[in-house]
């Protein structure tokens, strides 16, 4: 049974002036056809504007892709899983009785989608800079220490750069199949690269997530042949 929203106004430290927002904030689409759907996608939008703003003044000698990198540690699913568990948002999420039964209440993706669309809910309730303000609370561990620009380079980006400096051809991504039900889909990518003759394949719960892994294992596999 989910527990009184009391405790998640108390959890955000914000006061709202119409509840619906947040009700519909935390129901699935599981639950009923009034659900957070919309709402996520207002809040994914005011989020990455919100730390793309906050990046861009407190780190004004870093350069583009430094900045975007960065931006894309912080607002990605897992982080947003990540800061949703701390405030046990899923003690409040209001799902289907299919998504309760599957402990949907501990899915990363579900608990980072009604984040995003608490994110718009606030926004709604108030303006941009109330907003702001609680998210930058939110993340206020995580933007008291960032890492370097290179502590932050994805698998797929490491490989380009390790094949660039050898002058070799940049690596091939193909999905090779999917597998499951459309909310729990498992992805198989290969990634073909000259001069590794074995296929090197990648498992992930998303496309992007199995093509960081093959690219991790082929570079592994170049680095020990090196």
């Amino acid at each position: 049974m989910r527990k009184d929203i009391a405790g998640l106004i108390k959890s955000l430290s914000y006061e709202f002036k119409n509840t619906d927002y947040l009700i519909a904030a935390i129901t699935h689409r599981s639950a009923s056809k009034k659900n957070n759907e919309r709402l996520e996608f207002l809040g994914d939008s005011i989020l990455s504007l919100a730390i793309t703003e906050h990046l861009y003044n407190i780190l004004d000698k870093a350069q583009e892709g430094e900045l975007s990198r960065l931006r894309s540690s912080l607002v990605k699913g897992d982080k947003l899983a990540e800061l949703a568990q701390e405030i046990n948002l899923g003690d409040y999420l209001i799902l289907g009785s299919g998504e309760l039964k599957s402990g949907g209440f501990r899915r990363a993706s579900i608990l980072a989608d009604a984040l995003e669309a608490i994110f718009g809910a606030i926004f709604l309730d108030s303006d941009f800079s109330c907003c702001k303000k609680i998210i930058l609370d939110l993340y206020k561990n995580e933007l008291n220490s960032l890492p370097s620009a290179a502590e932050i380079k994805d698998n797929k980006t490491k490989l380009q750069e390790h094949l660039q400096a050898r002058h070799i051809s940049l690596p091939e991504y193909e999905v090779i199949d999917v597998a499951g039900e459309p909310h729990l889909q498992k992805f198989t990518v290969k990634c073909t690269v000259t001069g590794i003759k074995s296929d090197v394949v990648g498992v992930g719960t998303s496309r992007r997530k199995a093509e960081q892994e093959a690219a991790l294992k082929t570079l592994e596999l170049l680095k020990n042949d090196s």
